[in-house]
């Protein structure tokens, strides 16, 4: 395996992690309206990804950083290409966490209702967008010989990727509700549970149409081991939920989006950006990638930030393990 295979599954990684730690962070977003009865239950559904939102987004940080240092041809072709969803993103996350810090800072009931309205929508539209652009990432966009997209936006908004985008809403949310539920005590948990029962198997149907179209369009016997264990795991999340074992039910439904993140990898693999208008077009791991030198360098500070990185979320996570409820919010705002 040479570098640049490396730091494609390097980059495959730090997306995975992402997705499955913003993925329950945007379903807790959109339950602030879904799922929560008052402003007391809102507060106490923030609270539960308070200490944790902003180091989800880490891997984010890392992720498209990673991108344009190891794969600048793609990192130019996907952000010029996919900038208006891209930049809808950046507002969506750059208000969110002003909402979040903001929301409380006046009592004015319209002040905060509004920073609530904001941390619902800029929850949902990331959630649904992230699936509409690496749905375009498997399925091939307008790629020219220049390295350049040359399609619209319309382009983008195909059956496949909107599909795709109701696939990554549906799950984060519902992989949002079992962490609510592993995180909460009281009617709040309860009402989590049965909202996780409701919304698992809507994420099934569509999940299970999405992979099952990737898997006919560009799968192999790799990437159907991958959409198994996505299904399998989505089933395993409901049964568990069902019992009453949240921390199973949790550890399950982020295996459900681990596996299907490791499923659309693999099927974009060797591509990085497959082009539609001619196969020798596609941007792959080799044509896309940078020196070997600077791929070498990467290695050896990757090697030593990122053990450092995922042992302080840890740690993180394990100092605020415990579950909360509206008996621990001292007076609602």
């Amino acid at each position: 395996m040479q570098l640049h295979d490396v730091w494609f599954v390097l980059i495959a990684f730090l997306w995975t992690g992402y997705f499955f730690l913003e993925g329950f962070d945007f379903g807790i977003g959109v339950l602030t309206k879904l799922l929560a009865r008052d402003r007391q239950e809102k507060r106490v559904l923030i609270n539960t990804i308070g200490p944790v939102w902003d180091g989800n987004e880490v891997w984010l940080i890392s992720a498209a950083g990673a991108t344009f240092a190891a794969f600048p041809e793609w990192y130019a072709t996907l952000f010029s290409g996919f900038y208006l969803p891209l930049l809808l993103i950046l507002i969506c996350l750059i208000l969110r966490g002003v909402a979040f810090e903001y929301r409380v800072k006046r009592p004015e009931e319209r002040w905060q209702r509004n920073w609530e309205h904001t941390i619902f929508w800029t929850s949902l539209l990331p959630a649904a967008l992230w699936g509409v652009i690496f749905g375009n990432l498997v399925h091939g966009v307008k790629i020219d010989a220049h390295k350049e997209y040359v399609g619209s936006l319309l382009d983008l908004l195909n059956p496949y990727a909107i599909l795709g985008g109701l696939v990554t809403l549906t799950l984060f949310t519902f992989h949002g509700a079992v962490f609510a539920s592993l995180k909460t005590v009281g009617d709040i948990r309860e009402r989590a549970r049965r909202m996780a029962a409701v919304l698992g198997p809507i994420a099934a149907v569509a999940a299970v149409g999405f992979l099952g179209w990737t898997q006919a369009d560009k799968g192999d016997s790799t990437s159907l081991v991958a959409m198994i264990v996505a299904v399998v795991a989505l089933v395993a999340a409901l049964g568990a939920n069902r019992l009453g074992r949240e921390g199973w039910a949790f550890a399950f439904s982020g295996l459900t989006v681990v596996a299907t993140v490791t499923m659309l990898f693999l099927t974009l693999f060797p591509n990085v950006m497959p082009s539609t208008l001619n196969e020798s077009w596609n941007l792959t791991v080799s044509n896309a990638a940078s020196s070997p030198y600077t791929l070498k360098i990467m290695t050896w500070g990757a090697g030593f930030a990122a053990p450092l990185v995922m042992l302080y979320q840890g740690w993180t996570y394990w100092v605020f393990r415990k579950r909360i409820g509206t008996q621990h919010i001292a007076e609602a705002h």
